[in-house]
């Protein structure tokens, strides 16, 4: 369960990550990582095999974040991918995750809860781009 207090932790962080953004500006990955974009945020595109995305350099993993303690990623990927991100982030300290609609399922959710991430991650809920704006607001 979503509460606000995650939602303000994700929101309020300096900067921002998008696992599952690629060429394809159709994707929902692309449509974030360009969200964050307009909107002058700091963010940055992780992709293992492409340099750049959208105009921004990429990082080939979530272990290359410069600042993870500082930063919240946003997850666009297929739930089997998105338990490893979540794996890799917990380590690094990573300030908190969105996974987005579709990328997560039961297996994500249980790991999320075994744990204790609960208040670091928003899934089952609405995507960013619907709610991310009012969420921006409130800040």
């Amino acid at each position: 369960m979503t509460t606000a207090a995650t939602q303000k932790l994700f929101m309020s962080s300096p900067y921002f990550a998008v696992v599952g953004a690629s060429k394809d500006q159709t994707k929902f990955g692309t449509k974030i990582l360009q969200w964050y974009k307009t909107r002058g945020m700091t963010v940055h595109p992780v992709h293992p095999r492409e340099a750049e995305l959208e105009g921004i350099a990429t990082l080939a993993s979530v272990a290359d974040l410069p600042a993870p303690t500082e930063t919240s990623i946003s997850i666009v990927t297929p739930p089997v991918v998105t338990l490893s991100i979540l794996q890799a982030a917990l380590p690094l300290g990573v300030r908190a995750a969105w996974i987005q609609p579709g990328a997560a399922d039961d297996s994500v959710a249980e790991w999320i809860k075994a744990n204790g991430m609960e208040e670091r991650v928003i899934y089952g809920g609405a995507c960013i781009l619907e709610e991310g704006d009012a969420l921006r607001s409130q800040l």
